[in-house]
């Protein structure tokens, strides 16, 4: 699919104001309600949009301790790699997961309550995965930027 500068400023304004109706987001770009909608669903069902979603404050949920975990498997041939993918989506203190070219295979964002629930989550779920072999912590200090919004030109 190809995308046009009204699909890019469609892109834009949604990433800002998911919630935004159709009529505001047509009267920004300057063009009818109707063919606003249809532009929208055909970003839809061509994937370009995948989901809308509420961005939460993790300490207002208690979920405010951040761990960028590297993790290096024994093997890595591509069952040990699929075996391993399919676990860590059963995981929902993994907040993002990134197979890596480098020392390690994979890097992790993990979001606990405490240190007690990362020692938990270390021992009991993310070392049983069969074939992890290391496993390395860094914790979050701060964060310095954290954005959802991607440039589109």
């Amino acid at each position: 699919m190809k995308i046009d500068s009204i699909d890019k400023q469609i892109l834009t304004i949604l990433q800002q104001d998911a919630q935004i109706t159709n009529v505001e987001l047509a009267g920004k770009i300057g063009i009818s309600p109707p063919a606003m909608l249809e532009r929208v669903k055909r970003l839809e069902k061509n994937g370009i949009i995948k989901r809308y979603v509420a961005i939460v404050d993790p300490t207002k949920v208690s979920k405010g301790i951040f761990a960028i975990v590297s993790v290096s498997l024994s093997a890595h041939q591509l069952s040990s790699i699929d075996q391993f993918t399919r676990q860590i989506k059963k995981l929902d203190e993994v907040l993002e997961c990134y197979h890596v070219a480098g020392e390690e295979d994979f890097i992790l964002k993990i979001a606990v309550s405490s240190i007690e629930e990362y020692e938990k989550f270390i021992l009991s779920k993310l070392t049983k995965i069969n074939g992890v072999s290391k496993v390395n912590t860094k914790f979050v200090l701060s964060t310095v930027k954290y954005n959802t919004k991607i440039k589109i030109e």
